[in-house]
C-alpha cells in the first residue's frame, strides 16, 4: 500500500472509529441488536482498515493519529447529538489533539 492510500485508509478508519463509539451509545450496552450489529461492523471495519494503514505507516504515528481523530470525532459528535457541554478546557483540549494531529502528518519518517 502506498503511503498517500495509507493516510486515506487510516483516516477513514477513524471515521469508523468515531462511528463506532457512537453506536456503542446507542446499542445500550448491546441490548439493541440493530445497534449491536451495526456497532460490531464498524468495528471490524476500523480494525481492517488500520491494519492496512500499518503496512505503510509508522505505528506510533498511526495509532496517534487514529485515536486522535476518534477522540476528536466523539468529543465533537457528543455534544452535538448528546449534549454533552462544551467548556475552555475541552476546547483548548480539541485544539491541542487538532494540532498533534497534524504535526504527526507533516512529520518526516
Amino acid at each position: 500500500m502506498s503511503q498517500p492510500a495509507a493516510w486515506v485508509a487510516l483516516i477513514a478508519a477513524g471515521l469508523l472509529d468515531v462511528a463506532w463509539a457512537i453506536s456503542m451509545k446507542y446499542a445500550h450496552g448491546y441490548s439493541r441488536l440493530g445497534w449491536s450489529l451495526l456497532s460490531l461492523a464498524l468495528l471490524a471495519g476500523f480494525v481492517f482498515l488500520l491494519g492496512r494503514a500499518l503496512q505503510a505507516l509508522p505505528v506510533g504515528t498511526a495509532y496517534a493519529v487514529w485515536t486522535g481523530i476518534g477522540a476528536l470525532g466523539s468529543a465533537l459528535l457528543g455534544m452535538a447529538l448528546f449534549g454533552e457541554t462544551l467548556g475552555p478546557l475541552r476546547v483548548g483540549g480539541i485544539a491541542l489533539v487538532l494540532a498533534g494531529i497534524a504535526a504527526l502528518k507533516l512529520a518526516p519518517g
